[in-house]
């Protein structure tokens, strides 16, 4: 059984899964980012970026890899990918203070507010935002160590489907940054599909 959600435009949603189900991430537009994060169930801990460059040896895990929580345990595994595989796991979420330094109105949304809005509404809080995974982010990394904010690489309804390892909480954001080319400029609904165990995407 699977059920698609909306992930509207400059927001975000959590949701819980079980041991062996499914999240698929969609990048509706083609063009868009969607900041990604998991949680133990009772969370006690995170998916961690650095642990997993750590463990896996590589910026991200190639397909059938884990990803690791902080507690250097696989909490989901990066299962299945339609786009061109570019993902980030060096950039921070975008919060208030980003925006701020941008010259954006007070009132413009961020994927660190998107993440603790979205676990308080399924009653799940928590006092910060992790590192994300950033998935569609494209972030080349030049010779002289520069980091270049690009557009994403992939097209219209790419696809990355990641597994629970452990009973989680998979929360995402559709990145609402306006401001730089991260999204090409202009933001986008996306969508998830959450896969009961055994399903198929």
């Amino acid at each position: 059984m699977s059920e698609r959600q909306t992930i509207p435009a400059g927001h975000g949603l959590a949701l819980r899964l079980a041991a062996g189900d499914a999240v698929v991430v969609i990048n509706t537009a083609g063009t868009h980012v969607v900041d990604t994060w998991a949680f133990r169930a009772d969370l006690s801990a995170a998916m961690s970026m650095p642990i997993s460059r750590v463990e896996n040896g590589r910026l991200h895990p190639l397909i059938g890899e884990p990803f690791f929580d902080d507690e250097r345990e696989p909490i989901l595994i990066y299962e299945a990918d339609t786009s061109p595989g570019v993902h980030d796991t060096i950039m921070a979420a975008c919060d208030a203070a980003r925006y701020r330094r941008l010259g954006a109105p007070p009132e413009h949304r961020s994927c660190v507010q998107n993440l603790l809005s979205s676990m308080a509404e399924i009653g799940a809080p928590i006092p910060q935002a992790p590192q994300p995974l950033n998935l569609f982010m494209n972030i080349p990394i030049h010779a002289d160590g520069r980091l270049e904010q690009g557009v994403p690489l992939g097209a219209p309804m790419d696809q990355v489907t990641l597994r629970a390892v452990v009973d989680c909480i998979v929360a995402v954001s559709a990145c609402p940054q306006d401001m730089t080319p991260i999204n090409n400029g202009i933001i986008h609904d996306a969508h998830i599909v959450h896969l009961s165990s055994g399903a198929d995407p």
